[in-house]
C-alpha cells in the first residue's frame, strides 16, 4: 500500500508541475471564504489522489482540504485517508518551489502511514509506523531518516505565516539558535531528516497540514506536542473543528 501510495503522490506532483509551468496560471487562481489562495494545481491533485486512493483502498474514506468540512459527518471515521492535495499553495504562486503533495491514513487518531512529495525538487518523503525514507530521485539514492540529536539548535518557522508569540518564544530560549524560514510540511521533513531540530507553530493548521509530516517525523523519533504536552491528535470523534491548535514539532 505504501508503495501504492508513493507512487500516487508522484503523479499528481507532476500534474501540479504542469499548472507551476503554464502560462495560464496566473489566470486560474480563486479564493476561499477565509481569503486563502485556491488554483487549478489544487483541484487536479485533488481528483487524482481521491481517485487513486479509491482504487487502492474503496473501504476508507478519505478527508481532503478540498471538500466539504462540516466534521459531524465524519464523527463515525475511525479510520481514513487525509490529503492536502497541494500543501503550500502562496509558495506555489510564489514560485518557490516550496510546495508539497501530503497524503496520510489515520487510526483511531493516529496518523499511521505518510507520505510527502515536493515536486519542484522531485524529493519525495514517506513511512510507516516505524520507519521513515528519503527519495531523491535527481541524485539517485533513497535512504531512511531519523532525527538529530546535535547541541546545536536550528529552528524552521513557516516563510508565510508569522505570528506575535513566535518572538516571546525566541526569547525565552537560553542558547544560541540559528532559524530557517521554509513553506508547507518541508518543515517536518527537515526535522525527520536530522537538518532541523525544532518547528514552533502558534498560528492555526488544519489536521491535513501536518498529518502526513506528523506520521514522518514521528517514524523517524521525533514528536508533535501540543503547547500543553499532549500528542497532537486526528480523531474527528474527540474534536469540534478541524483546526489544530498550535504545536511544538521536535527532535
Amino acid at each position: 500500500m505504501l508503495k501504492k501510495v508513493c507512487n500516487l503522490a508522484q503523479i499528481a506532483g507532476h500534474a501540479i508541475m504542469d499548472c507551476y509551468f503554464s502560462t495560464k496560471q496566473s489566470k486560474n487562481i480563486f479564493y476561499k471564504s477565509d481569503n486563502t489562495p485556491v488554483t487549478d494545481a489544487d483541484y487536479k491533485s485533488n481528483n487524482i489522489i481521491k481517485k487513486g486512493l479509491s482504487l487502492i483502498s474503496p473501504e476508507i474514506p478519505i478527508l481532503s482540504e478540498e471538500q466539504s468540512h462540516n466534521i459531524k459527518n465524519y464523527k463515525n471515521w475511525h479510520t481514513y485517508w487525509l490529503i492536502d492535495p497541494l500543501d503550500g499553495t502562496k509558495e506555489f504562486l510564489k514560485k518557490n518551489g516550496e510546495f508539497t503533495v501530503n497524503i496520510s491514513l489515520i487510526k483511531k487518531g493516529i496518523p499511521v502511514l505518510g507520505v510527502i512529495y515536493a515536486p519542484f525538487f522531485d524529493i519525495l518523503y514517506f513511512s510507516n509506523k516505524k520507519e521513515a525514507w528519503k527519495k531523491n530521485k535527481k541524485k539517485g539514492y533513497t535512504k531512511k531518516i531519523s532525527v538529530s540529536q546535535t547541541k546545536k539548535l536550528l529552528l524552521v518557522i513557516s516563510r508565510s505565516h508569522p505570528h506575535k508569540k513566535l518572538d516571546i518564544f525566541l526569547n525565552q530560549i537560553n542558547t544560541n539558535y540559528k532559524i530557517k524560514k521554509l513553506g508547507s510540511s518541508l518543515k517536518f521533513c527537515y526535522l525527520a531528516e536530522g537538518k532541523v531540530q525544532i518547528y514552533p507553530r502558534f498560528g492555526n493548521t488544519f489536521i491535513w497540514d501536518t498529518a502526513a509530516g506528523h506520521a514522518i517525523l514521528t517514524a523517524a523519533g521525533g514528536t508533535v506536542k501540543t503547547w500543553d504536552g499532549k500528542e497532537l491528535n486526528y480523531s474527528l470523534s474527540q474534536r469540534s473543528s478541524l483546526i489544530n491548535s498550535g504545536f511544538l514539532a521536535s527532535s
